[in-house]
């Protein structure tokens, strides 16, 4: 039996500690389906497709191995993307109380929805402080990202934006 898991989130930019959680998610599971979702809540600095490129080079940069799918998913639940694939278990990054605590009614729902679990990877210490937001704000001012993100990320966040 293949065991199939999903990782979600909105990866605006994709992190190293986004990184760590799948490559070692990578090595739990047969096939690893990485996932951006739309969150309704958040004001995306990258359109879904261009999240979904640099998170597939940043994985060959980072040489990530295992069978990986980075996908987008917005239409419907998140656990209606796992029932589709064969995916029970999604696999989360937590970095602090808070997110146990925003994460924890989610893993519950979805447990109750479609039988789906929700495995909590805690970070590498060295990431632990490390989040897209704080990623986004610190490009918006000019600050060096280069220790937060992948260099592919880096490069992408200093380029100047393009007028439309």
């Amino acid at each position: 039996m293949t065991r199939i898991a999903v990782v979600p989130g909105s990866f605006d930019p994709v992190t190293r500690g986004h990184l760590d959680v799948i490559a070692r998610a990578a090595r739990i599971f047969d096939e690893l389906h990485v996932v951006v979702v739309h969150n309704p809540d958040k004001s995306a600095l990258l359109p879904i497709a261009q999240r979904v490129e640099l998170i597939r080079d940043s994985l060959a940069e980072a040489r990530v191995a295992g069978r990986i799918l980075v996908t987008s998913w917005s239409v419907g639940l998140l656990v209606d993307y796992c029932t589709d694939v064969g995916a029970s278990v999604l696999v989360k990054g937590i970095r602090s109380q808070v997110d146990v605590a925003y994460e924890t009614p989610m893993a519950i729902v979805n447990r109750n929805l479609a039988g789906v679990e929700t495995v909590f990877l805690l970070p590498d210490p060295a990431n632990a402080h490390v989040s897209s937001s704080l990623v986004r704000q610190v490009a918006a001012l000019g600050g060096d990202v280069s220790p937060y993100v992948p260099r592919v990320v880096a490069d992408f966040l200093r380029r100047p934006p393009v007028e439309v």
